[in-house]
């Protein structure tokens, strides 16, 4: 028989409740999935600080560790929505056990060919597979407590509770990896990050029970009892709103790598350059407190007005940062520009639940990941070019571009953030396929 995904019961929650973290927490079967997921998915926060830190030991130059860093972010954005693919359509236990492998080898291979001094080439050949492997886990567990909540308030919860932990993964982690390639050995990190990888990946993938039925499988079963209803797997690419939200994302991208790069700047031109790990933390902090209320709110607002007054607030916020000229200005500017992430981020999430079908929605969230994720590429390297030919804190202006010009664009396109209506009839594939009611 094909294994399918189990539902499991949500406590009680009615429209004048306000769903909070406790009801979600008890929400039968999460803890199976929620703790080997936090393990797998805290090495995504570990990667990139752990390639500049060897890198830059090995060659002594912070470019070459900076580029080496920035191919695996790229090729991690571009093959991510791919893998998305695959697990949406072959089921997560599928993708993820070649991919920590694959992971888990090309992380040891950039390792050892590092710490060799091997020509400077081979470190990008083989950042390309240790980026394009990156298991996508966080997208995943979003899919997961799709699955488990099945259109439950909660979901709104579940998707702030996720964006709380990603959030606290980025500022673990890094933390962490630094601690071990300073503290042990330049090699440490990446070897850690790569062994994290495999261990929580193949505990996560072991959690059967809860992950999304296949659609490849979901589709032959009902193929078999109704041909004419047969639906083929749809990219989450194909909609619109999916589209729309890519460009959100990309700009959200840019206020995490402008912020890196600008701040790291900012504190070396003043002679502080400690203040740059309590800057960026009090940013971090902002958007995990932000995110935090968010999720313990009964919202009434539908999400796609929430998204544009969150964004208007996130671009107008970070439109101030290149202006600040003192270190008190900018944290709170910084705080507020990451009090003012959190509501974007969940939102968008959030809206992913009603403008694609279930059986995209592991594609759909990696989109968006692999969004914020090329985004910050992007980012680090145009705010360093901004910062080594023109004043400090030119980068600065990077967060602000990229929120502005995503915040036009959504604006122009918002009608497309709109779910479909109750039983809206759309054509899925071309030709002789039958229409199929959306329900």
């Amino acid at each position: 028989m094909p294994e399918k995904a189990t539902v499991f019961d949500t406590p009680d929650v009615t429209p004048d409740v306000r769903p909070g973290y406790g009801q979600l927490l008890r929400t039968r079967g999460a803890w199976t999935f929620l703790l080997p997921g936090f393990a797998a998915r805290q090495p995504f926060a570990m990667l990139t600080i752990s390639i500049v830190l060897l890198v830059q030991h090995t060659s002594g130059s912070y470019g070459t560790a900076g580029a080496v860093s920035a191919t695996t972010g790229v090729s991690m954005a571009l093959f991510a929505p791919y893998s998305g693919k695959l697990a949406d359509r072959l089921g997560q236990r599928a993708v993820l056990l070649p991919g920590v492998l694959v992971h888990c080898a090309s992380g040891i291979a950039l390792t050892a060919l590092a710490l060799s001094g091997a020509p400077t080439w081979t470190l990008f050949l083989a950042a390309v597979p240790t980026g394009a492997s990156t298991p996508q886990v966080g997208p995943m567990v979003r899919a997961r407590w799709g699955v488990t909540l099945q259109g439950s308030p909660l979901m709104q919860t579940a998707a702030a509770f996720e964006s709380v932990t990603d959030e606290f993964t980025f500022v673990l982690g890094p933390l962490f990896a630094t601690a071990l390639c300073t503290g042990v050995n330049p090699a440490a990190g990446l070897v850690t990050e790569a062994a994290l990888t495999l261990v929580g990946g193949l505990l996560f993938a072991a959690q059967k029970g809860t992950q999304p039925t296949p659609s490849a499988r979901a589709r032959d079963e009902h193929g078999s009892s109704a041909p004419h209803a047969r639906v083929e797997h749809v990219s989450a690419l194909r909609v619109p709103g999916v589209r729309v939200l890519i460009v959100t994302f990309l700009g959200i991208g840019s206020v995490f790598g402008g912020m890196q790069v600008s701040l790291a700047a900012y504190t070396e031109a003043i002679g502080e350059p400690g203040l740059n790990g309590v800057l960026y933390g009090t940013f971090a902090a902002g958007n995990m407190l932000s995110g935090i209320v968010c999720g313990a709110i009964a919202w009434k607002i539908a999400p796609q007005r929430r998204l544009l007054v969150a964004y208007t607030a996130l671009a107008l916020t970070a439109s101030g940062l290149w202006a600040a000229q003192s270190v008190l200005l900018l944290a709170g500017l910084g705080l507020l520009v990451g009090v003012c992430i959190a509501p974007a981020l969940i939102t968008g999430y959030t809206l992913v639940e009603s403008i694609v079908p279930a059986g995209s929605r592991t594609e759909a969230f990696t989109w968006l990941t692999g969004a914020v994720a090329f985004g910050q590429a992007v980012a680090v390297t145009v705010a360093g070019q901004l910062e080594d030919r023109f004043w400090d804190g030119a980068g600065f202006l990077v967060p602000m571009a990229g929120t502005v010009l995503a915040l036009g664009v959504m604006y122009l396109l918002r009608s497309r953030l709109v779910p479909a209506p109750s039983g809206r009839t759309v054509a899925r594939g071309v030709g002789h396929r039958q229409p199929v009611t959306v329900d």
